[in-house]
Formats: C-alpha cells, sequence, structure tokens
C-alpha cells in the first residue's frame, strides 16, 4: 500500500481562533505520528482569516519536538518571500536539532495577494516578476559553497554549517514545477486539491523525465488530495459540506473562517452555487473509508504517485482526526507499524 502523509493548513474556523488552530496543529501531528503516516507538512500563507500559520518553519520545529518518528517540513516555503539565505540557516538549523527527520518544500507563489507579498518584500528586494528559479539556484549555492571565485557570498557561510539542508522538493499545481524537479533531480509534490492542471499528466511527466542528481537518485512523487471521511458516506458528506461553502466563498475572494456544517446546510443556495460546489467536489474525495479508496485508486495508479498526502479540513477538529484515524486503517498503517 502507497505510504500516507498529511498537509496541514492550522484551519482557524468561526469556532476555532488562530491560536487554537496552532495547538489543535500541534495535536494532529501528535495523532499523525502514532497512528503511522510517515510525513508532516506545513503551508505558509498570509492575510487569510482561514489559516493560522504564516511561519511553517516555526511550526516545525514545535511539532517536531512533541512526535518521535514522523517526518516534518513545509509544504510550503514559498520561496518569493524569503532571502534564500534565511531559508538555508533557519532548515540547516532545524536539522541539526531534528536529523533525519525535516523536509524543505519550496512554492513558487507568495501565497497571499498582491499588497501583502509587497509588504512581505518591499523592504528587502526591489526584484519584480518571476525570480523563482535565480533564488532556487541561490538557496542551492548555499548547500554546496558553489559560488564563482571572487563572489562576495563566499565569504558567507550558512549555520550551522556542520549539518546539511534537509531535501528538498519542489511543489506545483501546474506542469512547471514537475518539469523542473524531474531536471534537476528533486522530489516532487502536487498540489491536486486546488490545480486546475491535471495531476497524472504532471506527475507521470515528472516520473517520465527525472534525471538522477546529488539530491535523489531515483523520483518520489507525492499527490496531494484533499479527502473526507467518516463512518459512513452520508456522514463524510455532511461533514464535506463545510468545505463545499468555503470554496464557494473562496472563489469570490472571500477567504473567510470555515464555517459549521450547519451554517453551510442553512446556506440558501442558488443552482448556479449548487452547481458550482458540484464541480468543485470533483476535487474531492468524500465518503467511508471504503468508498474513498475506490475513488483514489485509480488516480494513484494512473498518476504512479510513490506517496499519497491528505489534507482533510472540516469544522470539527475530533472529526479531522477521526479521518485521518479512519483513512489509516483503510491504508494498513497500523499493520505496517506493527511488522
Amino acid at each position: 500500500m502507497i505510504p500516507l502523509s498529511l498537509l496541514d493548513l492550522s484551519v482557524v474556523t468561526t469556532g476555532t481562533k488562530p491560536a487554537a488552530a496552532l495547538r489543535n496543529s500541534i495535536d494532529l501531528a501528535r495523532h499523525a505520528d502514532r497512528l503511522g503516516y510517515v510525513r508532516y507538512w506545513l503551508a505558509e500563507h498570509h492575510n487569510l482569516a482561514s489559516v493560522a500559520s504564516p511561519a511553517p518553519d516555526l511550526m516545525i520545529g514545535q511539532i517536531a519536538a512533541v512526535t518521535r518518528h514522523i517526518r516534518v517540513g513545509s509544504g510550503g516555503v514559498m520561496l518569493p518571500n524569503h532571502a534564500p539565505l534565511v531559508v538555508a540557516e533557519r532548515f540547516k538549523m532545524l536539522e541539526a536539532l531534528f536529523p533525519g527527520r525535516i523536509d524543505l518544500g519550496l512554492g513558487r507563489a507568495p501565497g497571499t495577494d498582491g499588497a501583502t507579498a509587497h509588504a512581505l518584500r518591499s523592504r528587502l528586494d526591489r526584484r519584480e516578476g518571476d525570480d523563482f528559479l535565480e533564488r532556487l539556484q541561490e538557496l542551492i549555492l548555499w548547500e554546496t559553497r558553489g559560488f564563482p571565485p571572487g563572489h562576495p557570498y563566499n565569504n558567507v557561510v550558512a549555520m550551522p554549517d556542520d549539518s546539511p539542508l534537509p531535501p528538498i522538493w519542489l511543489l506545483g499545481s501546474s506542469d512547471y514545477s514537475s518539469e523542473l524537479a524531474a531536471q534537476i533531480g528533486m522530489g516532487f509534490a502536487f498540489a491536486h486539491h486546488f490545480a486546475s492542471h491535471d495531476a497524472v499528466d504532471a506527475m507521470t511527466n515528472y516520473h517520465n523525465r527525472f534525471t538522477p542528481s546529488g539530491w535523489r537518485a531515483t523520483p518520489h512523487g507525492i499527490l496531494a488530495v484533499a479527502v473526507v471521511s467518516a463512518e459512513t458516506d452520508a456522514e463524510a458528506d455532511r461533514l464535506a459540506t463545510s468545505m463545499d461553502l468555503n470554496r464557494l466563498r473562496r472563489d469570490r475572494g472571500q477567504y473567510l473562517p470555515l464555517p459549521s456544517v450547519e451554517e453551510a446546510l442553512a446556506y440558501p443556495y442558488t443552482d448556479s452555487e449548487r452547481a458550482s460546489i458540484a464541480r468543485n467536489r470533483s476535487r474531492l474525495f468524500v465518503g467511508s473509508p471504503a468508498t474513498v479508496m475506490q475513488k483514489l485508486q485509480p488516480m494513484i495508479a494512473a498518476s504512479k504517485a510513490d506517496e499519497l498526502m491528505i489534507i482533510t479540513a472540516v469544522y470539527d477538529h475530533d472529526a479531522r482526526k477521526k479521518s485521518y484515524s479512519l483513512l489509516a486503517d483503510a491504508f494498513g498503517l497500523g499493520k505496517r507499524a506493527a511488522a
């Protein structure tokens, strides 16, 4: 069975304030560690009322400190927002503290709106346009010490210098990052849960074009999917109504805290809104464990995914933990851990 991982947005709900959402992330990470999930990644978003954590590196340290086995990483650090040296220093520090358990996932987007992106960068960097590749190359050079002779950075060392950068993963929702990850020989994670690009195309292109490198000898593609599971299909469908209304609002530019099931069920949907929800449900995998498995298996097989990363954003924290428990059982995580 395919390994399972977890992507966490530290979801803020109408009944859970941001500080409580951060504590829920720590609790969920402990839960995932006990269940046998292999990876726990945290996203970076800014100026969103529905996401509590803008700093995955801080959360990584907190979660790694209270878990034992699970790898903890960023899903991802939005590289346009940060000086590459800062990213190198912070993740080398995390690797020094938790050796062999840290991942550095990198994204191209700022993870926010234009004004907030400008505020994040305006005092530090005046460059315009998509400079992700330039920043990625610089980040790699801080690790390899490959700056050309006479370059001023040759006298700068990313500390702690006795710890390597953790494994780098490129995140994407299009074909760009899949091709880049394959070309330079890094891990790749595809965000099916919000991508408009075909996941099978991106994942198979990555595997077919992968070039071994000093970072990885073989390809490893992670497929990130949105899942809501419960004991019955009906209960899972009820829980997913919060995500339905939340997505409808996001499509209108309203990034509000996740609504309760009761609020979602009472909402006066128009016919066009119901049609929009039905289209968005094509991105979600909702149902009992058996139903979810039946829906997921064809995509796993077609995409040649090496790992499945699950994001479950439901209103009730206990229901979210239960969803991950049911999926762990369905995919045999407990049996693998016992073996």
